[in-house]
């Protein structure tokens, strides 16, 4: 919706009675658009657009000044595109109007046919894509309708680059078998251990802990039947596992009827990953006490009426209550889970959700199976604060993750990784401060009492932090493979030239087309490999797996690298920008340089997550399977050999 400082005017200080502006009703457009265009000279060209009248509703003219709102605005994804100004038509009626300051609009009375002429300061497309935005009226509303995204052919445009979808690729016939089976490789057990990780960790937290001991006992002493008691408990906590598997059926439904690259666009997108960093700043001050983040107390008091009902039905709800009053503790926690395994789709969604709901529900069922268990438990105290201010730590490490992957994709320089590893070495610090206590966070610090558990904690942080330090240099020691994959690449650092790139299988293009070029001159199979700026995986592989004597020199000897972004925000030249029909039979618009690398892999290779890498002959057939994530070299270079091998046959 456009928005005008005239029309939050109209929004707010319109009495009533008075006509209003809003947004349509419905996501379908009222108004049915066509466009056609007309060659004037080798790089003018008028675009026409037609719309059928709709009963009730009457379009603005072109060319109105609305009080700081334009009837009618184009825009275009190609800045060298410039367009002149809109006619109207002929059946245009002047109509008196009490809503701006000239007193009178046009409307236009029937069928619209609005032209305007664009010109080109570059090579002209193919195809040109813009978008239409315009506003109408209905009665005494003034409304502005869902912007036209249209897609014009141009006589005589040029288009270049090779096809999205190869026909001869044929992945699902490759000259070997060797490669992974499916489509995707994801580690769902790795993921649901991680959930039930996150769930143990959240146990330990104020909102949780202590009501423990609390509804297991309220449930083995209400019933006078021992074993009905226990049931009940053990249906507590199944239903606590339960709601939090449930929360993820939304995104098996958009994933049927998104794009299926949704969830990739969701760890990409700059302005998500933006959210994210200042959605975790908010969970990090949460857990140093400042204030606490809860769903609507209504919600918690509806749940909680619903508990007494004395039957099923009434444990659901008492599950349902403890969700949502635990949510200031488990929210953070949860939502930094979901949100590190966002990309990779709705099953590892599911499975670290599945994980973090067992981790809570199963105490009460263990407890009042064996109640004997709960003297063993610790006290409540100061020392779950103390957890809650660590875990605050950790929100704002992850925070600058978020914002680290947004620089990443954005190429802002921001946070090269010297930066972002200098920023968590400060996280590192404060945290082993504070479980000194020389800091004070919260309602808590100076001295505290020392305990062996304390002691572990202090020397864990404390020989991570030193072992991050040598990140910052331009050493041999800066890898981190540990955490590889969590900073930037080597290549985005403050150093020109970092001393560990040199040990590196560098690709040698990132240009698809000029690659498989270079493979046909020298007669070598082409490894793709699909990657992204902002893609943990990635990283590690290319940290981790090319850095192996084996597969570097196979990668550097017996391939042609190239290196595709799926994420990369660079637009293409206006000659390769274009509407694309998939293989579903969708339309979607190719503007930037990610949108067709993500496109390529979708239509010719049948994934949409990263790392993804497969080999193919010069003449573009595929090799072999494809490869996923492989973190052991020894595979990875098993794989690369049976792409030679198959290369040979072929």
């Amino acid at each position: 919706m456009i928005k005008h400082l005239r029309l939050l005017y109209l929004l707010v200080f319109l009495m009533p009675g008075y006509a209003s502006y809003s947004q349509a009703d419905s996501m379908t457009p009222v108004f049915k658009w066509n466009v056609s265009s007309k060659k004037i000279s080798e790089k003018k060209y008028e675009l026409i657009f037609t719309a059928p009248a709709v009963a009730g509703s009457s379009l603005y003219a072109p060319g109105q000044d609305l009080d700081g709102a334009q009837s009618v605005s184009i825009r275009f994804s190609d800045s060298s595109v410039v367009a002149g100004k809109f006619s109207g038509g002929t059946n245009i009626e002047a109509v008196p109007s009490s809503l701006f300051s000239k007193g009178t609009v046009q409307l236009v009375n029937g069928t619209a046919e609005w032209k305007t002429v664009v010109t080109f300061s570059s090579t002209v497309p193919a195809k040109l894509i813009g978008t239409l935005a315009y506003f109408f009226n209905r009665g005494e509303e003034f409304l502005s309708d869902n912007p036209y995204e249209f897609s014009v052919p141009l006589e005589g445009g040029v288009s270049t680059g090779s096809s999205i979808r190869i026909a001869s690729i044929g992945i699902k016939e490759p000259v070997e078998n060797c490669g992974d089976d499916g489509t995707e490789n994801k580690s769902l057990a790795g993921i649901f251990l991680l959930g039930f990780l996150g769930g143990l960790i959240a146990l330990i937290t104020p909102c949780v802990f202590p009501m423990i001991p609390v509804t297991v006992t309220f449930f083995t002493k209400k019933s006078q039947d021992k074993k009905k008691g226990i049931a009940n408990a053990m249906f507590y906590g199944l239903f606590i596992f339960l709601i939090y598997v449930v929360i993820t059926i939304p995104f098996h439904i958009a994933s049927k009827t998104i794009s299926p690259e949704i969830f990739n666009n969701i760890s990409t997108n700059v302005w998500l990953n933006l959210l994210f960093f200042v959605v975790f700043i908010v969970f990090a001050l949460s857990f140093f006490g400042l204030f606490e983040i809860g769903l609507p107390a209504s919600l918690a008091n509806k749940a909680d009426s619903k508990s007494g009902l004395g039957n099923i039905f009434g444990i659901f709800f008492m599950a349902g209550t403890l969700a949502i009053v635990s949510f200031s503790c488990t929210g953070p926690i949860l939502g930094t889970l979901l949100a590190n395994v966002a990309n990779e789709g709705p099953w590892p969604l599911t499975a670290g959700a599945a994980g973090f709901g067992l981790a809570l529900g199963l105490p009460f069922a263990l407890f009042a199976m064996f109640p004997n268990w709960l003297h063993s438990l610790p006290k409540s105290g100061g020392w779950m604060t103390e957890v809650k201010v660590v875990l605050g730590f950790i929100e704002l490490a992850l925070a600058v993750k978020f914002l680290a992957n947004a620089d990443n994709v954005e190429q802002w320089g921001l946070l090269k990784r010297e930066v972002f590893i200098a920023a968590w070495v400060i996280i590192g610090l404060l945290i082993v401060l504070y479980l000194l206590g020389w800091i004070k966070i919260g309602h808590q610090g100076g001295k505290r009492k020392f305990s062996l558990i304390r002691a572990g904690f202090i020397i864990f942080f404390t020989v991570f932090t030193f072992y991050l330090a040598p990140g910052v240099t331009n050493s041999r020691w800066a890898g981190l493979r540990l955490l590889s994959g969590f900073p930037p690449p080597l290549s985005y650092s403050l150093y020109s030239h970092h001393v560990l790139l040199a040990e590196m299988a560098q690709p040698i293009h990132n240009d698809y087309e000029k690659a498989l070029a270079l493979a046909k001159a020298q007669n070598k199979p082409l490894l793709i490999d699909f990657t992204g700026w902002a893609c943990v995986n990635c990283r590690r592989m290319e940290e981790k797996v090319w850095t192996d004597q084996e597969v570097a020199n196979l990668m550097k000897n017996e391939f042609i690298v190239v290196s595709l972004y799926v994420d990369e925000k660079t637009k293409l030249p206006s000659t390769e920008q274009t509407v694309f029909k998939t293989a579903s039979g969708s339309d979607k618009s190719i503007i930037t340089v990610g949108d067709k690398w993500a496109t390529f892999q979708t239509e010719n290779f049948g994934a949409t997550s990263q790392p993804q890498y497969a080999i193919i002959s010069p003449g573009e057939k595929a090799l072999t399977k494809t490869k996923f994530y492989t973190p052991d070299p020894a595979k990875f270079a098993e794989w690369l050999r049976c792409g030679t091998g198959a290369m040979n046959k072929k």
